[in-house]
Order: C-alpha cells, then structure tokens, then sequence
C-alpha cells in the first residue's frame, strides 16, 4: 500500500510538470527522494517506473490533440486538392526528423546517463543553467517567431529543434524547455513551439519507455505490486496532465515564460541546500 501511494504521488508531479518547462524527470528524482521512493526500493525499478509513466502524461496530449492528429491521419497521403507540404505524412516525417538527435545520443548513452546524473545534485544544476538559458532565449529569440503554426514547420527548423532536445537528455534541463528555445532560434511562435513540443514527446516517450521496459524485463523482475504501482502511476500522470496542458497553453497566449524560468533556479537552489545538509 507504501508503494502505491508513492506511485500516486510521483504520478502527480510528472502529471503537472511533464509540459511545463521546468523538468518533469528533474522533480521526480528530487521528490522520489524526499518521500523515500529512490533509493528504498530497487533502482532499475525506479528509474523505469519515472520513464514509463511518462506515457500517461503523454496520453493526455493524443486525447487533447486528438482532432489534429485524425486530420493528419484522414489526410495523410498527398492528392490533387492536397500538396505535399500539408499532407500528414509530411507533417509526421517532420516530427520523426526532429526525434533523429536525442535518439541518435539517448539510446546509446541512457544507462550511463542515468547512473550519473539521476540525482539531486545534477538535477539542481541542470535546473539552474536551464533556467539562465531560458531567461536569455526568450528576451532574445520569443518575438522573432516567423511561423505560427507546427504544420509549416520545415526540415532545417525540425533538426534545429530535435538538437536542442538533446539537451533534456541531463535531467532537470527540460525536454519541454529545451525543444521551445529550440523552436524559438528556429522561428516558431510560442504556441506553436509548445504545440510541436507535445506532438515530439510522442514518439520520443513512447522509444524511451519501450526499450526501458525492455532492458529492465518488467515482466520477469517485477512483482505484482510494482506492476500495479506503474500502472497507478500512469493513470494518475494521464489525468493530472489532461489538466495542466490546457492551463498551460491559456498561460502561454498570455504571459512569458520568465516565471518558470524564477521557480527553476529557486527550486535549483533549494536541492543544494538540501543536498548540502543532507536531507537529499
């Protein structure tokens, strides 16, 4: 019963923070730690079970973005009343070029990736520099958008945005963060750079926890306890984000992303002293 409310728990916080900019894998280290959930029970355990339910948040995009995932799906092949460039095929190659970078450097470096950096200390700095780095892209890059909108988004914008992606792969940057400067430098709206950012965490999540479940063999390692808390996990994060991504959206037509940026490093400051005093 520990177990699930701990479940529960880190499913809310990856529910709330999974599209903000400020790094849902970063709170949920900090936080599995607060409550004894890292460290108390097994690490690979852990660390899947923080990459898997990612999906349910996840989830809450293909529910709220529903309609314009069926449009690119009704129109998906080009014809004579559809051009190529506005064909869903297109639009979803897009998306798969902008994945190439963080799958081309992930893949290969996760396991070490996180024996090395899924802890608060790290967590705290990636929060701190992310925030720096988001203060300075958007005064410089936000309003110099020339596009509006994630189906005129070209080849050279989607390659540009999937390498700043990578820098999500050091938890506590934001995978969020990361792809809107990203989409900033490339011209994108903020809207339009949070919109394509969600339909990005699709295949990117769906890659990332299908070869966590893989290597750590779920099936095999797991007990029906742990199998249930995952699964609480994930419904809870699938809820919560079905909430936060609609807020976030409405904050975004409307304020700067500067007070994300003022939570970071006052979060980031927080971990080392925390981890200073060792209560971390």
């Amino acid at each position: 019963m520990l177990l699930i409310i701990k479940a529960i728990i880190i499913g809310i916080v990856e529910g709330i923070t999974e599209f903000l900019p400020i790094s849902s894998t970063g709170h949920m280290i900090v936080i599995g730690k607060l409550i004894g959930f890292n460290g108390f029970y097994r690490k690979p355990y852990t660390d899947m079970f923080m990459v898997v339910i990612q999906l349910g948040a996840v989830l809450a995009i293909v529910v709220l973005y529903w309609d314009k995932i069926l449009l690119t799906l009704k129109n998906f092949f080009p014809s004579k009343n559809l051009p190529a460039k506005k064909s869903g095929l297109r639009f979803w190659i897009i998306v798969l070029i902008a994945c190439i970078p963080a799958a081309a450097i992930g893949f290969p470096l996760q396991d070490k990736i996180e024996a090395k950096l899924f802890y608060p200390v790290p967590v705290a700095a990636a929060l701190i520099v992310g925030a720096i780095w988001m203060i300075y892209a958007e005064k410089k890059y936000r309003n110099n958008s020339v596009r509006n909108g994630i189906f005129d988004i070209n080849a050279k914008q989607a390659i540009i945005i999937g390498a700043f992606q990578c820098l999500a792969l050091w938890p506590g940057m934001s995978r969020s963060a990361s792809t809107i400067i990203g989409a900033w430098i490339a011209g994108l709206s903020t809207v339009a750079a949070a919109e394509f950012s969600f339909f990005l965490a699709m295949p990117v999540m769906v890659g990332a926890s299908g070869l966590s479940l893989f290597r750590h063999n779920i099936l095999a390692t797991c007990s029906t306890s742990e199998i249930i808390a995952l699964a609480v996990g994930f419904v809870v994060s699938f809820i919560v984000a079905l909430v936060v991504v609609d807020k976030f959206i409405k904050f975004l037509k409307k304020r700067p992303l500067r007070i994300f940026a003022v939570y970071r490093l006052g979060f980031g400051l927080l971990i080392l002293i925390l981890a200073f005093f060792k209560v971390l």
